[in-house]
């Protein structure tokens, strides 16, 4: 019996792009960046204080990502990243409207998306493109919507929390879709062109022996090729 293979769902992509977060924050900061154990469910995506970045992906599928931080979350991580660079503690922002913060934000943004674009790419074998990341310090709540026609869109938020225990929210709008894996592909993947060449190609064509010398079998060959000729009067 063929075992059944997992289709990936809309939820399986969020798992990515959550463990995208998680790894590069904890990563580029050398601190533990975690991510909830649930996941909301929600009707639109929103742009939240204190400090809020967005970017629209398109390509296999449509969506938009948002993550929300609060001033101190956003401190927290830009202190750590620029101590991580090698920056002295002395000489850093103190406030999250401080552009350096907004910098740093935006880039630490760009590489989550990077990550998770090579992980569908990767795992789906499905391209997607995605805008530079927008970082906006904001102090009221601004809804986002996608300049797309989303088919039954699906959003969603996932909790964050720092090491420092400050929490950000992660605010998710996509297409609702399924990647069926196709076992036909797998199967060619693992045939070894080498082996098959040497299985289908020089063990039958090549007439001589380890030694160089004719094989047996190439001389019963010959034989039967020159019986074959005489017989013809050639």
């Amino acid at each position: 019996m063929i075992p059944s293979t997992p289709v990936v769902t809309s939820q399986d992509i969020l798992l990515k792009l959550c463990h995208s977060v998680s790894h590069i924050l904890s990563k580029t900061t050398s601190t533990s960046v975690t991510h909830a154990g649930m996941v909301q469910t929600i009707t639109r995506t929103c742009l939240k204080p204190d400090l809020g970045c967005f970017s629209i992906f398109d390509g296999g599928f449509s969506g938009l990502v948002v993550i929300n931080f609060s001033s101190s979350s956003a401190v927290e991580i830009y202190r750590a990243y620029m101590m991580q660079m090698g920056m002295p503690e002395s000489e850093l922002a103190f406030s999250h409207t401080s552009d350096e913060v907004a910098n740093v934000m935006g880039e630490l943004m760009n590489q989550i998306i990077g990550d998770f674009t090579n992980k569908v790419s990767q795992e789906l074998q499905s391209s997607i493109s995605q805008s530079q990341p927008k970082m906006l310090t904001i102090s009221k709540e601004i809804t986002l919507s996608i300049d797309t026609n989303l088919t039954e869109a699906v959003s969603r938020r996932v909790a964050f929390k720092t090491e420092g225990n400050h929490s950000f929210y992660l605010e998710f709008a996509m297409d609702k879709t399924e990647f069926i894996p196709v076992s036909d592909v797998n199967n060619d993947k693992e045939q070894d062109p080498d082996r098959l060449l040497e299985a289908h190609g020089t063990q039958k064509n090549n007439p001589y022996d380890k030694d160089g010398s004719v094989s047996s079998q190439s001389h019963q060959k010959m034989d039967e090729a020159d019986e074959l000729l005489n017989s013809l009067g050639l």
